[in-house]
């Protein structure tokens, strides 16, 4: 085993979180080094949707002026019950903005608004828009020679590689292009700049969604100086007494030990493919029923399981202990799969979801999250945890379904590998489904006499602004409703997934990891996904994620560049200048 030269900070993990630690840390005048299990960085931050939750910035205080800090601090404290922590929560309220504002000005990141809604608008604090940001598009070929170590989008939201901006005004146009001009030139105009990237760089280099907040982020490290060195998995803390010094790290050569001056940051990913945890933490798979993950193979846990073994506790306290993500998997061809999250379909006018009883059981326009907690909960006595998305011919071509894309793309290859059951009649969908056949059609019978009028008086659809912003604002006279009337009828069958994991490391606001007994473990640290989430289990708004990610990111940098300048020049009376106030 050989030795590194020391470094002030190691940070493990290349996603959002980590990247913000290191970033802000090296502008703190630390020396610091970002290691990454995977020849790819960008984590789990490269495949999502780029957006972040962070109230009160400059653009959401432009969009919404009347927000405030009582209304967001009421908003969470509905949305997390009793995990309602008042210090993080403060903390994240308060500095969120000033990270939004050191980033943008200081680093290559920026940001743009959103339409989006709050999740829930109507419970109390709740608003239909102002709080989520996105990662503004990037031309990845400013990373240079860096550009190939980039994780790409997974393969299945994207069309022959192209990337979709998660804003949702990019993605009407793309339902609309068989209907309106304007959108038709729009789409032809992003095909052919695509393809034309296709044949120069073999890959999208305008990039957008969590795409382009990875690349953002890691340009932002690279231009700083600060080493990301992929393929270099780290296997263990190293402590001298009671005091995290270091990590074991592989890669090339084996084994080595790289010592860190001022501290060891987990930023693993949390743990959604630690098989023998999530088996413990999941209701489902606690059944015996599937669960499929979109994020990185490579999130199997390594940073819980190197802080447990120095002191650090992960209990599983919440009742969703991930993001739920209803998926479907597909075949990808040549004996490749991969797993489609469900998006956008759920909420479009036509399209419906029934268990194997063939009945309804939630609002399909709800949030990801609220639907797939609904699933479970609707699922424990059944024999799967799964749901089927039902519509009818007309509906299909005008959405498409899951990873069926709509007209005029051919359907037939999805109809022939069973991706896409098809049935002339719903007692013929049924049977293909292996749903109660009777107990569907009286459903839609049911469905359909209220939906003409664009009702839903069984689970409310299109009642809340969040249900109408991915749904079809075309449709009237509700964007989420329509009936389930012309055949051929057609089908996907959904699993459960996530997006990540909630339940985490228990830790001080500013990161510390904590032992049993709530002692700090000196030189230790946990951000993102490796952190109990701050939302308790719930899922508030688009991006709940990053926002707080890279806030608590900002946050425990500053903490740790605070606690080096102490050491090593104390002010005259003794205390450090602190950046930032985050337990007052």
């Amino acid at each position: 085993m050989t030795s590194d030269s020391p470094v002030d900070l190691i940070v493990v993990g290349s996603g959002a979180a980590g990247l913000a630690c290191a970033i802000t840390a090296k502008t703190r005048g630390l020396d610091v080094v970002v290691l990454e299990k995977e020849p790819v960085f960008g984590g789990t931050t490269a495949l999502s949707g780029g957006v972040l939750w962070i109230p009160l910035t400059q653009h959401g205080r432009k969009q919404n002026p009347a927000d405030s800090a009582q209304a967001v601090r009421t908003y969470m404290m509905q949305e997390t019950g009793s995990f309602y922590d008042e210090a993080a929560v403060r903390a994240f309220i308060d500095n969120g903005p000033k990270m939004v504002a050191f980033f943008e000005n200081e680093t290559a990141m920026k940001f743009i608004p959103t339409l989006y809604p709050d999740y829930h608008p109507d419970v109390p604090g709740g608003v239909d828009i102002g709080r989520s940001i996105l990662a503004e598009p990037f031309d990845i070929r400013s990373l240079g020679k860096d550009m190939a170590r980039l994780k790409p989008p997974l393969k299945t939201i994207t069309f022959i590689g192209m990337m979709f901006n998660s804003s949702n005004a990019d993605l009407k146009h793309f339902f609309r292009v068989t209907k309106s001009l304007i959108s038709f030139l729009y789409v032809a105009r992003r095909l052919a700049n695509h393809l034309k990237e296709l044949a120069l760089y073999r890959r999208a280099v305008q990039v957008t969604s969590g795409n382009a907040l990875a690349a953002r982020l890691a340009k932002s490290a690279l231009d700083l100086g600060i080493p990301i060195l992929t393929s270099t998995p780290a296997s263990q803390i190293v402590m001298e007494g009671e005091q995290a010094v270091g990590v074991v790290a592989g890669g090339e050569g084996g084994g080595r030990t790289i010592r860190a001056r001022h501290g060891v940051v987990l930023a693993c990913g949390g743990f959604p493919h630690d098989t023998l945890r999530i088996a413990q933490a999941y209701p489902h798979l606690r059944r015996g029923h599937e669960h499929l993950s979109p994020t990185p193979t490579s999130n199997t846990g390594d940073g819980a399981r190197m802080a447990e073994a120095v002191g650090g506790v992960v209990d599983i306290r919440f009742r969703e202990a991930a993001a739920w993500m209803p998926v479907t998997k597909v075949d990808l061809g040549k004996g490749e799969s991969g797993v489609f999250p469900h998006l956008l379909d759920r909420y479009k006018p036509g399209v419906i979801g029934v268990l194997g009883s063939g009945k309804r059981f939630t609002n399909e326009s709800n949030s990801y999250h609220d639907v797939g907690a609904a699933m479970i909960e609707a699922c424990q006595d059944l024999p799967e945890t799964a749901m089927w998305l039902v519509c009818d011919k007309t509906t299909l071509g005008k959405y498409g379904l899951g990873y069926v894309k709509p007209a005029p793309m051919p359907i037939g290859r999805f109809v022939r590998n069973g991706y896409l059951i098809e049935g002339k009649t719903l007692a013929e969908l049924a049977r293909a489904c292996g749903i109660d056949a009777q107990a569907l059609e009286r459903t839609v019978h049911d469905y359909n006499e209220h939906a003409e009028h664009g009702q839903d008086p069984a689970f409310q659809r299109g009642s809340t602004s969040f249900n109408r912003y991915l749904a079809d604002a075309d449709h009237k006279p509700n964007p989420c409703v329509a009936p389930v009337m012309t055949g051929p009828f057609y089908a996907v069958k959904l699993l459960m997934g996530d997006l990540g994991t909630f339940d985490g490391l228990t830790t001080s606001v500013a990161g510390e990891v904590l032992r049993r007994d709530h002692t700090p473990i000196a030189g230790l640290y946990a951000v993102g996904n490796d952190r109990a989430s701050i939302m308790g289990g719930n899922y508030p708004g688009a991006g709940i994620t990053h926002g707080p990610n890279m806030t608590f990111g900002w946050l425990t940098a500053h903490h740790i560049a605070d606690r080096a300048a102490a050491i090593s020049a104390p002010a005259a009376n003794g205390q450090a200048t602190r950046m930032y106030e985050a337990t007052a």
